[in-house]
C-alpha cells in the first residue's frame, strides 16, 4: 500500500506521518498540564498524620519538611512549626530568619527531617 492510498482513507491531517514534531510535543505538554493541575484528595488518615506531625514539630521543636501542592512543580519547605491557628487551618513555618504562613489544606505530605 502506498502513502497516497493511506492518506485517502484517513485524510491528510489524521495521518500520524504528517504530524509535526512541534504539534506532538504541544499535545503531550497540554495533556501533562491538564493532569497536573488537579490536586489529589487526601484521605482522613493521611490528614490526621499531617496534623500530628505538625503538632509534634511545635511541641518538641523538631524540623519538618513539608511537600506543598503546586500544579507545575514539587514545592518543599523545611523548618520548625512555631505557631498553629486551628480556626484558619494555618501554621507558621520558620527557618533561619525567615518564616511563612502555610495552609494545611495545601499540604500533600509532611515528614520529620
Amino acid at each position: 500500500m502506498t502513502l497516497g492510498k493511506k492518506l485517502k482513507g484517513n485524510g491528510l491531517w489524521e495521518s500520524s506521518r504528517m504530524m509535526l514534531p512541534e504539534h506532538k510535543s504541544r499535545i503531550i505538554r497540554d495533556e501533562r498540564e491538564t493532569l497536573r493541575t488537579i490536586k489529589p484528595i487526601l484521605d482522613e488518615q493521611k490528614l490526621e498524620e499531617i496534623e500530628c506531625t505538625l503538632a509534634l514539630s511545635l511541641r518538641a521543636h523538631v524540623r519538618v519538611t513539608v511537600v506543598l501542592f503546586d500544579p507545575f512543580e514539587r514545592k518543599l519547605l523545611s523548618g520548625f512549626v512555631t505557631s498553629i491557628h486551628t480556626h484558619s487551618r494555618e501554621f507558621k513555618l520558620q527557618w533561619a530568619e525567615e518564616w511563612k504562613w502555610v495552609n494545611v489544606d495545601d499540604i500533600l505530605e509532611v515528614y520529620i527531617v
